[in-house]
């Protein structure tokens, strides 16, 4: 059997790159993580505003909340491209998770009054799930709503809320039954970020940037209107929103382009006056990785052929998730081994091999295992839902 896209297909990934080159430029990945500096974040915003006008924001939602209605292929050859060029790709929480989540749970005025400013690139959304106790475990969380009035009053903590120092809105779970059984009790918020009693504590990471924050609660207000879904059944919202986020092939098409650069790097460089490509074990490995890309690209298409069959991927998302991320870690690890002391280098040093990509790599993408759900979470879902095996 031949793989292959339409020509329309090949025509639209042709646009995609002339359109990233006229209005980002060529820029190179760090392998798909998320390791953008803050500096980053209004020119992100303002090429965001550029596709939103162009509609490839939202390309695949339905036109009547504002996409186009494209195919899940489509939209795919779209993120594809841009994680590949180091473009934004509108891969937000808004556009990837919460966007589609309200359209499932939310009632008429959330749809009206939360989805245009995503489509628009209006708003920036961020995710308070994970807690310091509750993270694979997240239907154990902590985080505390009680009824007062017309409102809900939140007090507790959140943890790993990406990119929360630049949000405008958070999307959040909170326990409002305390008694009930973990799985219930639940319950789904959308709060304004501006909302007084938020305070955020940014995360030192490996690499030397902040992506991640603590995000607490003090006597936080949000109205009853802003419940997405029924009361005390937010954590079967939430499986919905995690559904959305677990399926993507940004991460596989940054590492491609990775891996081409930590290539390109071992032909031109030596090492005593002979090629780094000759050494042994050097070629061998590159050839594993590019192999290993491979597979992983297949297994994204495979999400998105799904989804465009009308299928809803479950386990074969956890599968595509789960071999990306730790794809990531086995590419930062060998860019930093074959460049041996200087792989070590960090960013801004003059002697650093690729502005010290590898590095940042190696050390960004210890993340990415636990990020969106771990890799014991993902094998869990694998062995149960996919090979029918029972809960140990």
């Amino acid at each position: 059997m031949e793989f292959a896209f339409t020509a329309q297909d090949e025509a639209f990934r042709s646009e995609v790159r002339g359109f990233i080159r006229d209005n980002w430029g060529v820029g190179d990945t760090v392998g798909g993580i998320a390791a953008e500096g803050d500096d980053e974040f209004p020119r992100m915003r303002a090429f965001e505003k550029k596709l939103a006008e162009r509609g490839w924001l939202t390309m695949a939602w339905p036109k009547e909340f504002g996409g186009d209605g494209a195919s899940h292929i489509r939209q795919m050859i779209f993120r594809e491209e841009c994680a590949y060029h180091g473009a934004p790709g509108g891969g937000g929480q808004g556009i990837n998770m919460i966007g589609p989540c309200i359209m499932v749970h939310g009632n008429d005025e959330q749809k009206q009054r939360f989805l245009p400013p995503i489509a628009s690139a209006d708003v920036m959304w961020c995710q308070g799930f994970s807690e310091p106790g509750s993270g694979s475990d997240l239907a154990s969380l902590q985080t505390r709503a009680v009824r007062d009035g017309d409102d809900y009053v939140i007090n507790g903590q959140k943890i790993w809320t990406s990119n929360a120092q630049h949000a405008d809105w958070i999307h959040v779970l909170a326990r409002t039954d305390p008694d009930a059984p973990k799985h219930r009790g639940i319950t789904y918020f959308l709060l304004d970020m501006k909302t007084p009693g938020i305070s955020i504590r940014p995360i030192a990471q490996m690499h030397g940037r902040s992506g991640f924050n603590e995000t607490f609660f003090e006597d936080v207000r949000v109205p009853r209107r802003n419940v997405l879904g029924e009361i005390n059944r937010g954590w079967y919202a939430a499986a919905t929103t995690l559904d959305f986020e677990r399926s993507g092939v940004g991460r596989i098409a940054g590492g491609m382009r990775t891996l081409e650069l930590l290539t390109q790097f071992c032909r031109e460089a030596t090492l005593n006056g002979v090629p780094l490509y000759q050494r042994p074990g050097v070629r061998t490995k590159l050839a594993e990785l590019a192999i290993e890309h491979e597979v992983g690209r297949y297994l994204s298409y495979r999400v998105s052929w799904m989804q465009a069959s009308g299928r809803i991927p479950n386990y074969e998302a956890s599968m595509s998730k789960m071999y990306g991320s730790e794809l990531s870690q086995r590419l930062g690890q060998a860019g930093v081994n074959i460049m041996g002391a200087y792989g070590m280098l960090y960013e801004g040093d003059r002697w650093a091999p690729l502005e010290a990509k590898m590095q940042v790599l190696y050390l960004s993408s210890v993340s990415s295992t636990i990020a969106a759900g771990t890799s014991e979470v993902q094998r869990n879902i694998m062995a149960t839902r996919g090979l029918g095996l029972p809960r140990g």
